[in-house]
């Protein structure tokens, strides 16, 4: 069963109820190092549901038990949190420029906005990283995090996220618009997800893999055999070659142990 306070102290936010930037700041920081990013956890054998989600039953998974999972799991929970906390939250929707490769769809990634005193903030639990680690204000400055640089650029009819560590070149994360999003609206993903899954015959041998973890100076992500840590802004990716390293990593960025 959802609650609050049994979500506030999982992520170490026990107490912590207030409306303002300082909370809304903790409280992101806190869930990315709580809870990872674990693509393991859309069991899709049943079918896949994107609209219908059972909150309860994907807050014990997700947030009681600890396995996380993915932005339709994490960012809805948390979009629910913040709103039972008292805070302006809207829904919105994301893709990446390899989502948008693949789908075409426009609401590959959910996640939130929050306005708070004036201000609006992008608000993401739910995306494997590398990313930013607290909110980001809505407008034109370059922002810090962690050694990390983070600006949005107008695209158009688009804006795009845009990211670089200390010595990396500016690479989008991904592309939105301000249009409020209702859960409905990823009833395409679904469909197209459910294609999917019927066609893939393809071996099970890792490469499928997604999930990440936030400490407290940076970020790891392994996708498939490829692992990539952000530590104060300095990136170091490498390929995971041996299958019993590639189960450990997984089991560490999972483990309440990882720091």
């Amino acid at each position: 069963m959802f609650d609050v306070e049994r979500y506030l102290a999982r992520i170490g936010c026990a107490g912590d109820t207030g409306v303002d930037i300082a909370t809304l700041r903790k409280l992101h920081r806190n869930h990315l190092m709580a809870i990872p990013y674990n693509g393991a956890t859309q069991d899709f054998r049943d079918g896949v549901r994107l609209v219908d989600v059972d909150e309860d039953a994907t807050f014990e998974t997700c947030v009681v038990r600890g396995r996380g999972g993915t932005c339709f799991q994490l960012n809805r929970l948390f979009h629910r949190l913040l709103t039972e906390l008292g805070y302006d939250v809207t829904l919105l929707a994301a893709s990446t420029a390899e989502g948008w490769e693949a789908s075409g769809l426009d609401v590959e990634h959910m996640f939130n906005r929050v306005a708070l005193d004036g201000a609006e903030w992008l608000v993401d639990v739910g995306y494997p990283g590398p990313s930013y680690v607290e909110p980001l204000r809505v407008g034109d400055q370059v922002q810090s995090q962690y050694g990390c640089q983070y600006r949005l650029i107008d695209r158009g009819s688009r804006t795009a996220l845009q990211r670089r560590g200390r010595i990396t070149r500016w690479s989008v994360v991904y592309t939105f618009t301000p249009q409020a999003r209702q859960w409905s609206d990823w009833k395409e993903m679904e469909e197209f997800l459910a294609r999917e899954i019927a066609a893939d015959t393809g071996p099970q041998d890792g490469t499928k893999i997604l999930c990440g973890r936030t400490s407290g100076n940076g970020q790891a992500v392994l996708k498939g055999r490829r692992y990539l840590t952000v530590r104060d802004g300095r990136e170091e990716a490498r390929t995971i070659t041996e299958d019993a390293e590639h189960e450990r990593l997984v089991a560490h960025l999972l483990s309440d142990e990882f720091h």
